[in-house]
């Protein structure tokens, strides 16, 4: 099977081109550097700088949309904003015209999305039929699915990927929270009530081909674990992983102050569940967030 994955070298993208390689399938990563592509993904991948240079006679089964500027990468000013909508939505809207200008159109478009998309809600329990709330993480979602769901006007199957919290060793909001945290110097951001809904990449990795085996899926799914967490409790769980006290809270205020508008990443609560992936029987490996972390991190 041919593969074309768009952020194919960010810390999703790169685990699921190394896995999708090693089991046969010939992938093919979008890259603004492409010289790196074989270096971060490995030496049986090939690289494309430009959906521009996909031409019509080109054939792909699957394409699978991950390409984004990171959401914590920085403040969010009005430009930086920008930067993310239009690294996620432009780049769809692109790849829309892509698939437009080919001549045999691929079966399955796999498309990021995230959890922003339902807004802070609580204590309530969110599944793919719940009302979102508005608010700049939601309306990002919001049109980053609907231009992905342009694709079913050529026949393309697409299914939609509300990613929550990815754990694995060597990126994502993990990697930023392991230095205090080693030093002792965690604790549970804001009231530590705030729901965090989490996925081990292994399990990510493992939906997305689920996708492309099971041609009945189609639409949005949450990719999380089915145990949500409150931040209280998956700083607590970190700390004893790591063997360390997590005495040491960042109030909320405190947050609002230094990251402004983004804080909503860290103090929104989105208690999640993957409804749709259970109704079709879909078996996690990673189902409590002790046994996740315990893996990624070494932890014995």
């Amino acid at each position: 099977m041919k593969v074309l994955i768009t952020g194919g070298t960010g810390f999703i993208g790169s685990a699921l081109a190394r896995s999708l390689t090693d089991r046969g399938d010939a992938v093919i990563v979008l890259s603004r550097n492409p010289d790196s592509v074989k270096k971060i993904c490995g030496q049986g991948i090939h690289a494309v700088a430009d959906l521009n240079q996909l031409k019509p006679e080109d054939t792909y089964q699957v394409i699978i949309n991950l390409a984004g500027a990171p959401v914590f990468g920085a403040r969010w000013s009005d430009a930086r904003k920008r930067l993310i909508r239009d690294s996620r939505i432009g780049l769809t809207e692109q790849l829309i015209a892509g698939i437009a200008r080919m001549t045999v159109k691929p079966d399955l478009l796999i498309s990021g999305s995230a959890i922003g998309y339902y807004g802070s809600q609580g204590d309530r329990v969110l599944t793919e039929q719940s009302r979102p709330c508005d608010d700049f993480s939601h309306q990002l979602c919001a049109d980053w699915e609907n231009a992905a769901k342009k694709a079913e006007q050529f026949g393309v199957r697409v299914c939609l990927m509300r990613t929550g919290l990815v754990l694995a060793e060597g990126g994502g909001m993990l990697q930023r929270m392991l230095p205090p945290f080693r030093m002792g110097f965690g604790g549970r951001l804001g009231d530590g009530r705030q729901w965090m809904s989490w996925i081990h990449r292994q399990d990510w990795i493992a939906i997305a081909q689920t996708m492309i085996a099971d041609s009945s899926m189609q639409g949005a799914y949450n990719a999380t674990a089915p145990n949500p967490v409150t931040n209280r409790e998956f700083t607590r769980t970190l700390a004893d992983c790591l063997k360390r006290p997590a005495v040491l809270p960042v109030p909320s205020a405190v947050l609002k102050i230094l990251l402004g508008e983004m804080s909503e990443l860290i103090l929104g609560s989105q208690r999640v569940m993957p409804e749709r992936l259970l109704e079709q029987g879909f078996i996690f490996k990673y189902t409590e967030l002790s046994r996740a972390l315990n893996e990624v991190l070494g932890c014995t």
